[in-house]
């Protein structure tokens, strides 16, 4: 059956709901730089996820550049590079 340009739903994995809620908010501004972004158990209740999803999630956000990680201290948002 042809794809209906009337049905937009493309599925998406779990956190990648997460990385893009998470990568506007700070981009809007929600967390500055320096902030922390909510613990794994945080994001679990937020998004009904488990725990595994939010750290997954965690790790996209890292990759892409966008928070630090530092162990028992968490995820601070990554200030953005001059000029952006």
């Amino acid at each position: 059956m042809p794809e209906s340009p009337d049905a937009p739903y493309k599925p998406t994995a779990p956190y990648m709901r997460i990385v893009a809620e998470l990568t506007e908010e700070i981009r809007a501004g929600k967390y500055a730089p320096g902030e922390r972004i909510p613990s794994e158990h945080e994001l679990c209740a937020r998004f009904g996820v488990a725990r595994e999803t939010a750290r997954r999630a965690v790790a996209a956000l890292r990759d892409r550049g966008l928070i630090e990680t530092e162990w028992g201290r968490g995820s601070r948002v990554v200030a953005p590079p001059a000029g952006d």
